[in-house]
């Protein structure tokens, strides 16, 4: 169902956020039969009123505390549509998880206890609501049976609820005054508030339109994972915004390769049939592009930005402050990227609205960041895109701030960078050096021989009179990419420097040889995107225990032993290249035979053979 929307219920501890979902069910007919009666009697066994709460305190932890201390998630139906109800945290420890729970919703209620007015926590949540783009909004002024449905009351807190939207530019679509334990101004009218003459809450709640429904909104799915099916690549995920059909040509980011959906896969399900957003599928394409998770699908016009940096307003949940120059994990869902600090622009004081220095960061401040990343990096400002824009900041796997994107810092590449044309063509490097430029990427498991072929072979293209080189992990790892630690995210980036500066070496007409393991096939595809036509992928295969009898650095006996974390082979995935432009069996074949077919690829590659050098 398409037709669902999500609501995030905010508001302070006790201002009886609980309550109020309690009594929709009810009053909407979604608690199961019997469930009333059985509140009655444990509110009886307790010596306490009727309490609607106790439907969501599933914890006997809640129970105790009465609070509530995680994101709860209920469900019902009222005239055709599903409310997909978010009860976030009010207790100020908890912002976090209301963090969480409001990320995904459409719309909000925030809920001020009429009696007691607004609150810190008001204000914290409304500026999360703010931060998150929620602008269907509305406002429940609860508890009007305890304040003896007071008009005067009512008016005197709808001021102060209006000064403070007004402060974050909310504009809320209206102000209701409600008895949550009563249930009153929820589905029916109050007949003590004769007076209010605007929508009751589920009126107003009918009011509003997903957002993440919103069929001709730009196409987002964001890939959750890849599987194969017979001989094709599934890519999996969930339509965030707009609609994707067979036939469509598509654009996958940050590869910024095209391709065609050959085919929607659903589970028990017609297939083929367009997707809109709110579903969940798989996808397959009529050309063998390369895919992984975290990648964002969108049809070629309307298109994220792909950028390395970018502005973002967060909630800092972490009692250590932001530092510039630090380095953190960004995820956009599936999505994630290291990324430094690269500015702090503004702190503002969540709970007073207040401007604060840069240089004092209190736990929850709302903080300005400029952010940079060495990938690119698929990117939606909050203007536009909402519900995409919407980010974490982790430290290790620790999620220390939640906010958006608010502007792209320089709208697809470094706008002060321009391509700068070489007066020497590329002809005339070819016939100088009487070959073309080339790089040679040579990948395969530790011990299958990349650095012996690459060394035999530059030497071999040497005496040919080739202008050769090899680029050796080691080598690279002692100079270019010293900064560069073994992590997943480290290891990609490693790759992707090579490969860029590999084709610069074959753009200016050298035959570059590289010798690394690159076990994703994604990094090697980014390697090939950098060179282009000039990628020549050569796999080098052996298998595993082969490639341990040659362990003489003693790296998989230190893998074994527990010595290596995430040992390519042992501990870490090799993912082999799917279509190389060359296998070679170094398992069953002598370095001399290994040394001639890598000889006679590159040669015809190159055009070596047949080319005239010129001095």
């Amino acid at each position: 169902m398409t037709n669902t929307l999500k609501i995030v219920i905010g508001g302070h501890v006790d201002h009886g956020k609980s309550t109020l979902i309690g009594r929709l069910l009810h009053d909407t007919g979604s608690l199961p039969p019997g469930k009333a009666a059985e509140l009655e009697a444990l509110s009886s066994k307790r010596g306490v009123p009727l309490e609607w709460s106790f439907v969501l305190d599933a914890l006997q932890t809640e129970r105790d505390q009465a609070i509530t201390i995680d994101t709860t998630r209920v469900w019902f139906t009222w005239k055709d549509r599903r409310y997909a109800i978010i009860d976030a945290p009010g207790h100020r420890e908890f912002v976090r998880n209301m963090l969480s729970g409001a990320s995904e919703a459409d719309a909000a209620v925030l809920v001020v206890d009429v009696v007691e007015g607004v609150s810190e926590q008001t204000k914290r949540h409304a500026q999360l609501l703010q931060m998150l783009g929620i602008t269907q909004l509305t406002v429940a002024l609860n508890k009007m049976d305890a304040n003896g449905y007071d008009r005067a009351r009512f008016d005197e807190v709808s001021l102060e609820v209006h000064a403070l939207l007004d402060a974050l530019e909310l504009q809320p679509h209206s102000l209701i005054p409600i008895s949550a334990r009563n249930g009153e101004n929820l589905l029916n009218r109050s007949e003590n508030m004769p007076w209010y003459q605007g929508p009751t809450l589920l009126e107003a709640l009918g009011d509003f339109k997903p957002v993440h429904a919103i069929a001709d909104a730009p196409l987002r799915l964001r890939v959750q994972d890849v599987y194969r099916l017979g001989g094709s690549r599934v890519a999996v995920g969930r339509v965030e915004s707009g609609s994707v059909a067979r036939g469509d040509t598509v654009l996958l980011s940050p590869m910024n390769s095209t391709a065609t959906i050959r085919s929607i896969e659903r589970w028990n399900a017609p297939d083929n049939q367009p997707a809109v957003a709110g579903e969940s599928i798989g996808v397959t394409f009529n050309e063998p592009v390369f895919v992984n998770r975290g990648d964002v699908v969108s049809h070629v016009d309307r298109a994220p930005f792909l950028d390395y940096a970018f502005r973002a307003v967060c909630f800092w949940l972490d009692e250590s402050p932001p530092k510039v120059g630090e380095q953190v994990t960004v995820q956009f869902g599936p999505t994630t990227a290291r990324a430094v600090i690269a500015a702090v622009d503004g702190v503002m004081d969540s709970a007073t609205l207040q401007q604060l220095s840069s240089d004092q960061i209190p736990r929850y401040a709302v903080v300005q960041l400029r952010l940079r990343s060495p990938a690119l990096l698929p990117l939606d400002e909050q203007q536009a895109m909402p519900a995409s824009a919407r980010m974490v900041i982790l430290r290790g796997r620790d999620v220390v701030a939640g906010g958006i994107v608010v502007g792209v810092m320089t709208g697809n590449m470094p706008a002060n960078i321009f391509h700068a044309d070489h007066l020497i063509s590329v002809a005339e490097r070819e016939r100088r050096n009487g070959h073309g430029g080339a790089v040679v990427w040579l990948t395969g498991l530790s011990g299958a021989g990349k650095s012996t072929l690459a060394m035999a072979l530059e030497r071999a293209l040497f005496r040919r009179g080739a202008a050769v080189y090899v680029l050796d992990g080691d080598n690279v790892r002692a100079g270019l990419n010293s900064d560069l630690g073994f992590s997943f995210a480290d290891r990609a980036e490693n790759i992707r420097r090579i490969g860029e500066v590999a084709a610069l070496f074959a753009d200016a007409g050298l035959i570059v040889i590289t010798a690394f393991i690159s076990p994703m096939q994604r990094d090697r595809a980014i390697a090939r995107q950098a060179a282009g036509d000039r990628f020549h992928e050569i796999f080098l295969r052996a298998d595993l225990l082969t490639c341990e009898a040659r362990d003489t650095k003693g790296l998989y006996r230190r893998a074994r032993a527990g010595e290596i974390s995430d040992f390519t082979g042992i501990s870490a995935p090799y993912e082999a290249p799917e279509s190389p432009e060359l296998t070679i069996d170094t398992g069953t074949t002598t370095i001399e035979r290994c040394v001639e077919e890598l000889f006679e690829y590159v040669v015809a590659a190159t055009g070596l053979e047949t080319r005239a050098r010129v001095p």
